[in-house]
């Protein structure tokens, strides 16, 4: 009987987490990690720019963006200008005209001489504008395998299967890194009953993001200093930097806790 009522308060659990994540969060699974920038584009007279992360996901690690180009975690933090972009910064670092990648060179953001009414200008200036993409999102997770939640595609298992090959160097841009064996899979303890412990892989992280995302800034190096709970997490802190945001979400409670409850 005590085992039926330990299974039933995870049942109601679930299903709580499931409703709130719904209520706060229902939207398409193409516009999952969508990010809005409008620090200066209305003073512009432009629309503010739409970024999808799952395109860029597609081609290149979490990493090289936001560690060797050196995108803020947070939206809105990183104070990109189209003077910036224009210097071969930012947005600028790829997006110049001249980097080639699979056999084609990158559209240049923010070119010289660009005004507002230019059509080229909306294919990031995009909020409320009825802008056909280059790629769509519905033919390209067609071929991706599924996973519930999110924006609806398994990244891990595309990456194993090598249906996608994230780069991880900009030459330039990017430093020489001596590679670092990973540690191996370690169980982190809930400090409730009912669910089961994490099961936490570094190896699987360190494929997107390196160290350098999560350490030192998300969690210090020493193993057990980080104290967090998952009001914290959901407060987008600690796991919650990413998850949520553009990692799966906190709903997919099975994919973190994932050890033995028994």
């Amino acid at each position: 009987m005590h085992r039926l009522s330990k299974i039933l308060i995870l049942l109601v659990s679930i299903l709580a987490c499931v409703q709130v994540a719904h209520a706060r969060e229902r939207v398409l699974p193409q516009e999952y990690g969508r990010v809005i920038i409008s620090n200066y584009s209305e003073r512009a007279g432009l629309a503010s720019v739409v970024f999808d992360h799952w395109p860029h996901r597609a081609e290149f690690t979490c990493r090289l963006c936001h560690v060797d180009i050196g995108f803020a975690m947070q939206a809105g933090a990183t104070n990109i200008t189209a003077a910036t972009n224009k210097q071969g910064f930012h947005c600028g670092v790829c997006h110049n005209g001249k980097q080639r990648y699979n056999g084609r060179t990158i559209f240049a953001s923010c070119s010289e001489g660009a005004l507002p009414k230019d059509a080229g200008c909306e294919r990031c200036h995009s909020q409320n504008k009825k802008v056909i993409k280059e790629r769509d999102f519905n033919v390209f997770a067609a071929k991706m395998p599924k996973k519930t939640f999110g924006n609806g595609i398994d990244w891990e298992a595309a990456e194993n299967r090598g249906l996608i090959n994230p780069v991880d160097f900009i030459e330039g841009v990017s430093m020489q890194r001596t590679s670092i064996k990973a540690q191996k899979d370690f169980s982190i303890e809930a400090n409730v009953t009912w669910i089961s412990p994490v099961i936490f892989s570094h190896k699987k992280h360190a494929v997107w993001n390196g160290c350098e995302v999560c350490h030192p800034d998300i969690f210090p190096i020493k193993k057990g200093a980080a104290k967090y709970t998952m009001l914290e997490i959901d407060e987008g802190k600690y796991c919650g930097v990413c998850h949520d945001k553009v990692a799966f979400p906190l709903v997919a409670c099975e994919r973190c806790h994932s050890g033995s409850m028994y």
